[in-house]
């Protein structure tokens, strides 16, 4: 059945001409029935067809599809993929936490292309102009199903569609992996019998063999990860040999780039026949890769591939292993899920990874399954092989994985709390009935009633009644007399901005005290219940104890002291080498978590707080000194800029533009850039304090009431405005400071003889040092 047959308005949208088995026999529900879809195949079987298929009947109708794709770096394959649907006059739109998102581009989107934490962040918003495109969806893929039974990312995709259809009730259609219970999956998404496909091995473009290979575990685990290299090389030798390819996965970017450098040498040594060796031409291309250890590696047919490599080089190692070019390459995870490389050997190395947040945790068996279905190349091998290498205590649970397969799980129940604050948070959640109905609408309620023992079903009910008292209790919901249920402020931040309800409540009893620090702050967010699970290893210890010399950590455990560590070597930008592997995740949860304290401190303390964990975040973002934090709030001053001026004595805004152009080019900045810095740092607060007729003297007994004027002669914005007498606070106020305010301070002859008299302003939500003013008052008898 050709494509241009069944699809003739959208035949170049297609990568092939023909549709294959499977395919034919989804067509029917894809396209001639508006009910929803749920189909599951084996890897490599053609099932982003399927998906692109609905998504032509959407856009036939003059509608709007949604494609959730499982990771990040998916989301831009399938941007580059779909340029077909460009190129026919439709519109492709990447909406993800790392691009600025322009509303009106995805209005105007026929397709949207989302992650399903990108897709909660919207359907969270909703009823904003920001993102009120998202309830104009017409159809709703969701590829990679089964990720439901995910540890961390299950939860957000289960509630995130379950929302949706409520919100704008799409059209869904669920792509998956084989998997046993299908039927629940389809019960959950009301998915007719018709309508719902288990496609079994069969339908496998090339029959796999797969199985578990043991290693000789040791009492290093370094070593142990090249006894494993040379098992997974044993694997593969075979299949080299025979002009075949072998895909190995690691675990982690660092290791592809190990074990492809010990491979390389490891192969050449047993003389496996490596066709790239002597292809000059091949060579030559080589040469236009930007990472050099893949170009010295590549030239010997060995390559490696992760996600941090350059799209260049990235592109380059995916063509080439398609060609055969690359015959042995080593690959984190994240292929496995995205571009399809088959090969006719593949080895998972590594079924444990070390996760920054969570420590050393098993490989999930989704991705084992996923990785392992990636063996066999259609066209080319008869049957695929694919290896699991483990410890021997593991290998009974890895083979009845490969013989059972994985049912698919609901993981609400581990968030369960949080996610229900969340819908009472957006108001889609108004009274007990609603909780109710909104508990039936989850795959979770659907899986209980499958497997009522398991999730002890009979007592599900009363199961969330006792979490939404436990809300109640906690202060995240308040309850009225008529069993209507709101949210507090409490349970609107942590919904906003995605907290643990245990870190919600730690930001909260901070807000609430006296004397807020930066060790306070910096406490309360490595703390924080979101790195509970953070370990530190034995090799990192030496390195934390060095960065903390000096600072009381209490009763912090080991974990807490390591994300204290990165976050004190981020701000002073010299997180130690034993850190960095984890550093990078570690701070941008570090980053987040500080934005959501300063929403907690601008809504239950006041600017002056809010401004210290601004601070602390620009720091740890910036990696400057305190002396040069205020800077960065400049347009175009990253921290070596900052630094610069800030050895120069400019360590302001107000610094600079006391400074002009020239000053600035003095300080060591090109003229360009001077001019720039200089308009930027106008746009910003220059605050200064007239004490006018101030007394320096008052007889005791006597009281005098004194104007103190504060004025702003740069760029407004709100602000705290405080006064204190001898450390105690007189006075505090929130003002919109552009051009002056009046400050009123009562000067009063009271017991001490001696008063000062302190005038603080500070600005929440800009990283400026507060500017601090004091005038000391005699008292006289």
């Amino acid at each position: 059945m050709e494509v241009a047959e069944v699809v003739p308005d959208f035949a170049d949208a297609f990568a092939f001409e023909e549709f294959n088995r499977m395919q034919r026999e989804a067509l029917p529900a894809l396209l001639d029935s508006s009910e929803n879809v749920v189909a599951s195949a084996p890897t490599a079987s053609g099932k982003t067809a399927l998906a692109e298929l609905a998504i032509c009947r959407a856009l036939d109708m003059g509608g709007t599809a949604l494609f959730i794709a499982p990771l990040r770096a998916l989301t831009n394959e399938k941007e580059a993929d779909w340029d077909r649907f460009e190129e026919l006059g439709y519109s492709v739109y990447v909406v993800t936490g790392e691009r600025d998102l322009n509303p009106r581009r995805a209005r105007h989107a026929d397709i949207l292309v989302m992650t399903p934490e990108k897709l909660d962040s919207a359907t969270r918003k909703h009823d904003t102009t920001r993102y009120d495109f998202i309830t104009d969806v017409d159809v709703c893929v969701i590829d990679e199903v089964h990720l439901l039974d995910s540890d961390r990312r299950g939860a957000v995709l289960e509630v995130t569609v379950s929302r949706l259809r409520r919100l704008c009730a799409p059209r869904v259609v669920a792509l998956s992996a084989t998997m046993p219970n299908i039927d629940d999956v389809a019960a959950w998404l009301d998915a007719p019998p018709e309508n719902t496909f288990e496609f079994d091995d069969e339908y496998r473009p090339v029959d796999l063999h797969a199985d578990v290979k043991t290693y000789s575990h040791g009492e290093n685990s370094f070593a142990d990860k090249y006894r494993r290299l040379y098992r997974a090389i044993d694997l593969a030798e075979p299949h080299l040999n025979d002009d075949g390819q072998a895909l190995v996965f690691v675990s982690s970017r660092q290791d592809t780039v190990q074990a492809a450098k010990k491979a390389r040498d490891e192969v050449a040594e047993r003389d496996v026949a490596m066709g790239a060796r002597g292809d000059y031409d091949f060579h030559t291309e080589t040469q236009e890769l930007d990472n050099d250890t893949l170009r010295n590696s590549c030239i010997d047919g060995v390559a490696f591939h992760h996600a941090g490599l350059s799209k260049n080089d990235k592109d380059r190692v995916e063509e080439w292993f398609k060609q055969g070019k690359l015959q042995l390459l080593f690959s984190t995870s994240t292929l496995a899920w995205g571009v399809n490389l088959p090969a006719r050997c593949v080895v998972i190395r590594d079924t444990k990874l070390h996760d920054p947040l969570e420590g050393e945790v098993d490989m999930s068996p989704l991705d084992v399954l996923q990785m392992l279905g990636r063996a066999g190349r259609p066209g080319y091998d008869d049957v695929g092989h694919g290896y699991v290498v483990c410890d021997a205590s593991d290998a009974g649970k890895y083979r009845r994985l490969l013989r059972e397969g994985k049912e698919i799980e609901s993981r609400l129940a581990e968030n369960l709390d949080a996610h229900l604050n969340a819908e009472i948070a957006m108001g889609t959640v108004r009274d007990l009935d609603d909780v109710m109905d909104w508990l039936e609408t989850t795959f979770y309620y659907q899986r209980a009633q499958s497997e009522p023992e398991q999730y002890d079903f009979a007592n599900l009910r009363e199961r969330v009644r006792e979490v939404l008292k436990s809300l109640v209790d906690h202060g995240f919901v308040d309850l009225g007399d008529d069993l209507d249920i709101s949210a507090t402020g409490l349970g609107v931040l942590a919904s906003k901005y995605y907290l643990r309800l245990e870190t919600a409540e730690r930001f909260k009893t901070l807000a609430d005290s006296e004397g807020i620090t930066e060790k306070g702050v910096l406490g309360a967010v490595a703390t924080a219940a979101e790195f509970d699970s953070v370990s530190a290893r034995q090799s990192e210890k030496e390195a934390v104890d060095a960065m903390l010399v000096g600072q009381d950590t209490g009763e912090m455990d080991a974990g807490g002291r390591k994300v204290l560590a990165i976050l004190v070597g981020s701000m002073n930008g010299t997180t130690p080498g034993d850190l960095r592997s984890d550093a990078w995740v570690i701070k941008q949860n570090g980053l987040r978590l500080l934005a959501a304290l300063q929403a907690f401190l601008d809504r239950f303390a006041n600017p002056h707080a809010t401004n210290v964990a601004r601070r602390v975040e620009a720091r740890v973002e910036n990696g400057v000194a305190p002396d040069a934090v205020g800077l960065t709030a400049i347009d175009g001053v990253g921290p070596g800029r900052a630094s610069k001026l800030a050895k120069e004595g400019l360590q302001t805004p107000a610094d600079a533009v006391d400074a002009g152009v020239e000053g600035l080019v003095t300080a060591g900045l090109s003229e360009g850039v001077a001019e720039q810095v200089y308009e930027g740092a106008k746009k910003l607060p220059d605050i200064s304090v007239e004490w006018g007729d101030f007394p320096s003297t008052i007889a005791r007994g006597e009281n005098d009431m004194c104007d103190v004027t504060v004025r702003n002669d740069g760029g407004s914005g709100s602000a705290g405005v405080r006064v204190t007498v001898n450390g105690v606070e007189m006075s505090a106020a929130e003002t919109y400071l552009d051009g002056e305010t009046t400050v009123p301070v009562g000067v009063f002859g009271a017991t001490d003889d001696e008063l000062t008299y302190e005038v603080s302003v500070a600005f929440a939500n800009i990283p400026l040092v507060p500017v601090t003013e004091t005038r000391t008052v005699r008292v006289q008898d």
